[in-house]
């Protein structure tokens, strides 16, 4: 035989609890915040693949160049290398998936302008962090 309260609630298809389910402002906002997040990480993704190799899963040497090409900035430019600092890149000419996502997400950008307009503040990070460590 079913408990009554178990009856009610598949008669009536509400919870038996008496707590009603509510979303507080905050909760909607995190919701909202999490959801920008996933499509800026997934920005993020799509730049690095359109500039990696495909066989090593890698942005190599080819691909830095291009993406210096698609910001017009010379591959020799310094500020490339104050990048690679940025994504604490592990081999030089080479960015992983990982430091890819490390770097742009640390300067707050998800396409190619973005992060040309993000060199100038880099290059003073650099600055600023060469100071503070003489």
């Amino acid at each position: 035989m079913m408990r009554r309260s178990a009856y009610a609630s598949k008669k009536t298809g509400q919870p038996n609890s008496t707590n009603p389910i509510s979303c507080s402002p905050s909760d909607i906002f995190r919701t909202a915040s999490s959801k920008a997040s996933s499509k800026e990480m997934e920005r993020i993704d799509n730049l690095f693949y359109s500039f990696a190799n495909r066989s090593s899963g890698m942005i190599d040497p080819e691909g830095i160049e291009t993406l210096c090409s698609d910001m017009e900035v010379d591959h020799t430019d310094v500020r490339i290398l104050m990048l690679a600092w940025k994504m604490k890149a592990e081999k030089q000419g080479y960015f992983t998936l990982e430091e890819w996502r490390r770097g742009l997400k640390a300067l707050r950008v998800d396409t190619v302008s973005k992060l040309r307009k993000a060199l100038p503040e880099l290059e003073k990070e650099v600055e600023i962090s060469e100071l503070l460590a003489t």
